[in-house]
């Protein structure tokens, strides 16, 4: 086991032979090995974040997973952008927490010229109040659009490539994962941090796994939310069952070995797929986590979330 760790630590992490057979070794040695990485460069650290459903529904694209697709018959509720004054309203309610980031997350393939224009005016709003850094999940934007949130005081895109190149066609044929890679490539030539990773459990093999944590490595992503597929009714992945919670945590360790100095942001299906392991998360090499709900499903409360990272001896980072 040592090996592994110390390749992950002084070679900037294991090849995927390796990822192979570090998926075989016992969890509790997989998962010292990981918090041992993750230490070494979050020390006792974590990140938190929480999302706006700020655009949601009806949107064009054929993501398999997605319950806001307008080519699947989810019942979501469907609604425009939200005012400035709504937008306004939520993040204040949040300043009270020590929560870092806010992630302001649109329905759709490309958020139009006018919407862009109004989350810039909202962005440049917040500053000098008191709240998170603004963070934007807004599809598949250009440079000017992103120029423009820049500029603005817009930190980071969130922007997930959803799995590796090979196995997207199985996710989603209304755009190639070429498309969402030229996006994240242009938010970053325009200065914005990236934050970029994939749902799993939409079929794909552990080979896929390692292939596309390869992938967001070679592109330099530093910033990398792991989703698990919370199988929605009315999509084409409804009937899929929940992963196990061990798979998960798995999934988590392993990126942590090929990505040791990667933060990993466990985001949708914590609660519903982790459930009651949620918080081994952080033994398993996660550095950050996103709090409150989701886009169209509860999820865990702030204070649960604070309580618990004072007991396992955690500080926000």
């Amino acid at each position: 086991m040592e090996l592994y760790t110390r390749t992950a630590l002084n070679e900037g992490g294991i090849s995927k032979e390796q990822a192979f057979e570090l998926l075989e070794m016992p969890e509790k040695e997989l998962f010292a090995s990981a918090t041992a990485i993750r230490e070494r460069f979050f020390g006792n650290k974590v990140e938190i974040c929480y999302i706006i459903n700020a655009k949601s529904g009806n949107c064009g694209m054929n993501c398999k997973f997605c319950s806001q697709s307008g080519h699947n018959s989810a019942d979501v509720e469907t609604y425009p952008l939200l005012s400035q004054e709504r937008l306004e309203e939520i993040v204040d309610g949040w300043a009270e927490y020590p929560v870092h980031r806010c992630g302001l997350v649109t329905s759709g393939g490309a958020l139009s010229d006018d919407d862009v224009e109004s989350l810039a005016k909202f962005v440049e709003s917040r500053a000098g109040k008191k709240g998170a850094q603004m963070c934007g999940s807004l599809g598949r934007l250009k440079h000017d659009a992103l120029h423009r949130l820049k500029e603005a005081g817009m930190t980071r895109l969130h922007h997930n490539l959803e799995a590796c190149e090979s196995f997207y066609p199985n996710v989603c044929t209304t755009q190639t994962w070429r498309d969402r890679l030229d996006t994240v490539r242009q938010a970053l030539d325009n200065g914005l941090e990236i934050c970029c990773g994939g749902l799993f459990g939409l079929g794909e093999t552990w080979s896929d796994r390692f292939d596309f944590a390869m992938e967001l490595k070679r592109e330099g992503i530093t910033n990398v939310p792991l989703n698990f597929l919370y199988p929605h009714a009315g999509t084409p992945l409804g009937n899929r069952p929940v992963m196990p919670a061990e798979e998960a945590l798995r999934i988590i360790a392993l990126f942590r070995h090929l990505m040791p100095e990667a933060s990993l942001r466990i985001c949708g299906g914590r609660v519903s797929v982790l459930k009651e392991r949620q918080y081994e998360m952080f033994a398993a090499g996660a550095s950050a986590f996103m709090t409150g709900n989701y886009l169209t499903i509860a999820g865990q409360g702030v204070e649960t979330d604070l309580a618990k990272l004072a007991e396992l001896g955690l500080e926000i980072a």
